[in-house]
């Protein structure tokens, strides 16, 4: 029997240490350093490289089915460009995840639609990829979560689940108001949570509203002590995003020149 060949005996060790997407890129990276366009060095990382990214889209997955995530935004097609308010610095320090290592927070503020969930989302993505467990929920959501698991005597147990997470995203505070007693709920969770693991939130509100939000001017200054204690607040001042879709659909629908319906109407009111 014919010894194996080199390319043998690499696939036969990457499938014994479970690396399947270093075997899946082995031949096209073997054909690059064969043909001299590839360093030893160069090859090896290529190889890890594909099974990092195989374990990282594995775990992402994973964390898709379990987290509740609504869908994937990540950091590079963010538009910093469109929100200068911004601080690029700071969104790619946050995305380095020591702030989760800190059991620290991260508030997103800012009107409508200027990319405060992309933020918050594409921050959960990254604990994802990195192993960490995440969890995403809308403020109203997680409050109906809680008070239902109360009537029927599971509060405890749910309270324990969504602490367990190292990344707990809660979007959307602001839009809608809670209940009192679902406040008193959501400030059980932030305060379990408080020194152990990470909390990120986005808001339309500023922090001086929030306690018309929750109904209580008192708890939601007791919640507000434990997010902002340990805490990386980013403002956002801009314009939506939405806004700026629908302004180029409108103009690649009706082109320079052609007149439609509003501007007929705004001619019309200011004759």
């Amino acid at each position: 029997m014919r010894p194996p060949s080199r390319r043998e005996r690499i696939a036969a060790q990457l499938a014994d240490l479970k690396m399947p997407g270093a075997l899946e890129a082995l031949d096209e990276v073997l054909a690059g350093f064969d043909g001299g366009k590839q360093t030893a060095a160069g090859a090896i990382e290529r190889l890890l490289a594909a099974q990092i990214a195989l374990r990282n889209s594995r775990r992402l997955e994973a964390a898709m089915r379990s987290s509740r995530l609504p869908y994937v935004r990540t950091l590079e097609n963010f538009d910093f460009s469109f929100q200068p308010s911004i601080k690029r610095e700071q969104i790619d320090a946050l995305h380095e995840l020591g702030f989760l290592e800190r059991a620290e927070n991260v508030v997103f503020l800012g009107p409508p639609g200027v990319g405060k969930t992309h933020l918050a989302i594409s921050l959960a993505i990254t604990a994802a990829e990195n192993g960490r467990k995440i969890y995403f929920g809308t403020l109203t959501d997680l409050v109906d979560s809680l008070e239902e698991a109360k009537a029927a005597g599971r509060l405890n147990r749910r309270l324990k689940t969504l602490t367990h997470p190292a990344l707990l995203v809660v979007d959307e505070i602001g839009y809608l108001p809670v209940t009192q007693s679902g406040a008193v709920l959501f400030f059980q969770l932030v305060n379990r949570r408080y020194g152990h693991a990470s909390t990120v939130l986005t808001s339309n509100k500023g922090f001086e509203e929030w306690g018309r939000i929750l109904g209580d001017e008192v708890m939601a200054a007791a919640l507000l002590d434990r997010l902002l204690h340990r805490c990386h607040i980013v403002n956002i001042r801009g314009n939506s995003y939405r806004m700026r879709r629908h302004a180029e659909l409108s103009k690649a629908i009706h082109p320079v020149g052609s007149r439609t319906n509003s501007d007929i109407i705004a001619g019309e009111t200011a004759s």
